[in-house]
């Protein structure tokens, strides 16, 4: 390189080649024809030839290409209501499944402001980011430099400067890299760049995964919150009766025409209606604490739309065809894009048995002296090819081939499985759905029973024909259905939600 002989050198040491083309610069001053150096020719017409080599060969990529694995999948879904393939609940809007606009608005909140999700928005952001590093290493790297030294020497060092000689000395250097490329003939870049970019998507879908997670995790602490409002109403109205009931015991007792017994049985039902009530207000407020949390907001009181008996339900829920599952889950896309990018990685691992060629070219100007080190025939310049081949690595390279494909049969059997856990979760879940409001439907005819029942008991009490025990018995009875009842039709709606993620629902746009 620059006022060194033209040659060639080439050293092997630990299975490296390493070649270089050095030059002596020509020098000329503006007025002076310029003489074409032979050997400038040659590196010229190599960089063509191997900027060209590389086009042709780029082509090639070790590793084996992805194929989806083949999976059997079911003709429907175990328990499927309808017979309607074609439509699926779960290509229903979130905002428009649920009705109730309170909720709506706070699953908008929760989308904008959970922290779960503002992590998963970042760890994508940061793939993204990830896949463009991964990404220019394909492509040739341009940069410039330049270096100024001053230095003064002794007069009485290793050589000795005769007085009168200037001790100083400044030097210049301006360089400007004019490539620096890896040619990539066994595809170990472009393996690199799709596995970056099967990260991509894995984050991606990981965070539709956390959409529908949230949405679904909102809408089940509000049908609870609903819930829980409604049994605190039954404990407080029930309260209300049972202690009207224990006034007319006590006074029946007073008068001679009621029994001891009598009043301790209205006073347990009160105590037993009572109690119920602080443990409901406990609930709730843990309900709440639980929502303000998925909003991304300090603990807090949560406003309430519609009552629970007016939520909508529909009365079949259409599951779609089994195949679209795949498509939908947001999380079996993830797990496929993670098969994918360790699949890649195979060709990354192969591609280390293989000769890495790189290509440095770099023009500048140099001096010893910093005033005219843009003057006369400064100029200097090198190309570098570079040949890495590894001959003995102790069996690292075979290691990482073997690690790869183990980490890709890994992904395969997770993906596999999170197929099979699909299809479990949406049977599971239309079975609960269906028995859920076979259950709710007996609890009302329950319900209505028993309310006639108590009216009746405690006609005959006071008509004088029956005891005060059947009256309380009915009483008692009742509370405990309508309880129940309460939670048949909140299990029904958490149900419509866990079918509704089950399918994939929620993280559509």
């Amino acid at each position: 390189m620059h006022e060194a002989n033209e040659m060639e050198y080439e050293n092997w040491s630990n299975g490296v080649l390493e070649c270089w083309v050095l030059k002596k610069p020509l020098l000329h001053h503006s007025n002076t024809p310029v003489l074409r150096s032979p050997i400038l020719y040659v590196v010229r017409t190599g960089i063509v030839l191997a900027l060209a080599t590389a086009l042709c060969l780029t082509g090639c990529m070790v590793g084996p290409d992805y194929n989806r694995p083949s999976m059997e999948i079911p003709q429907q879904f175990r328990a499927a209501m309808t017979s309607d393939a074609g439509v699926s609940i779960a290509d229903v809007k979130w905002f428009d499944l649920f009705q109730d606009e309170q909720l709506r608005e706070l699953i908008r909140v929760a989308l904008v402001q959970n922290y779960d999700l503002r992590d998963a928005i970042a760890r994508v952001d940061a793939a993204r980011a990830n896949l463009g590093i991964t990404r220019s290493n394909q492509f040739p790297n341009f940069g410039t430099g330049a270096d100024i030294t001053s230095f003064e020497q002794s007069r009485q060092g290793q050589f000795t400067i005769p007085n009168g000689t200037s001790r100083q000395r400044t030097y210049g250097e301006v360089f400007l890299s004019l490539f620096s490329f890896e040619i990539d003939i066994w595809g170990r870049l472009r393996r690199a760049t799709e596995v970056a970019q099967a990260q991509l998507l894995a984050e991606d879908w990981n965070r539709k995964t956390v959409i529908t997670t949230l949405i679904s995790d909102v809408a089940t602490a509000y049908f609870n919150l609903l819930a829980l409002d409604m049994e605190l109403a039954i404990a407080r109205n029930t309260l209300g009766t049972r202690e009207d009931s224990l006034r007319l015991l006590r006074i029946q007792l007073q008068g001679g025409v009621g029994t001891l017994l009598d009043v301790r049985q209205g006073e347990q039902l009160v105590y037993t209606a009572a109690e119920t009530i602080p443990a409901g207000e406990r609930q709730i407020e843990q309900i709440e604490n639980l929502i303000s949390l998925l909003l991304g907001k300090n603990p807090g009181p949560v406003a309430r739309g519609s009552l629970m008996t007016a939520q909508p339900t529909p009365p079949e829920i259409p599951a779609g065809l089994t195949s679209a599952l795949l498509e939908r889950r947001p999380d079996i896309q993830a797990a496929e894009q993670i098969l994918i990018a360790n699949n890649a990685n195979i060709g990354v691992a192969k591609a280390a048995y293989f000769p890495t060629i790189t290509l440095t070219g770099e023009f500048g100007f140099q001096s010893t002296a910093l005033s005219n080190l843009f003057s006369g025939s400064r100029r200097a310049w090198n190309f570098i090819p570079q040949i890495t081949q590894p001959i003995f690595t102790a069996g690292r390279l075979g290691s990482q081939v073997e690690f790869a494909e183990a980490q890709q049969r890994s992904a395969l059997a997770q993906y596999e499985g999170a197929i099979q856990g699909a299809f479990r979760d949406v049977s599971d879940a239309l079975i609960q759905y269906q028995k859920i409001r076979e259950i709710r439907a007996y609890r009302e005819s329950l319900v209505t029973s028993l309310q006639d029942r108590k009216r009746l008991a405690y006609m005959r009490f006071r008509g004088g024909v029956d005891t005060m025990l059947n009256a309380l018995n009915s009483d008692q009875d009742l509370f405990v259905a309508e309880l129940n009842l309460t939670q048949a039709r909140r299990d029904e709606l958490l149900s419509l939600v866990q079918v509704y993620k089950a399918l994939g629902g929620g993280w559509q746009e």
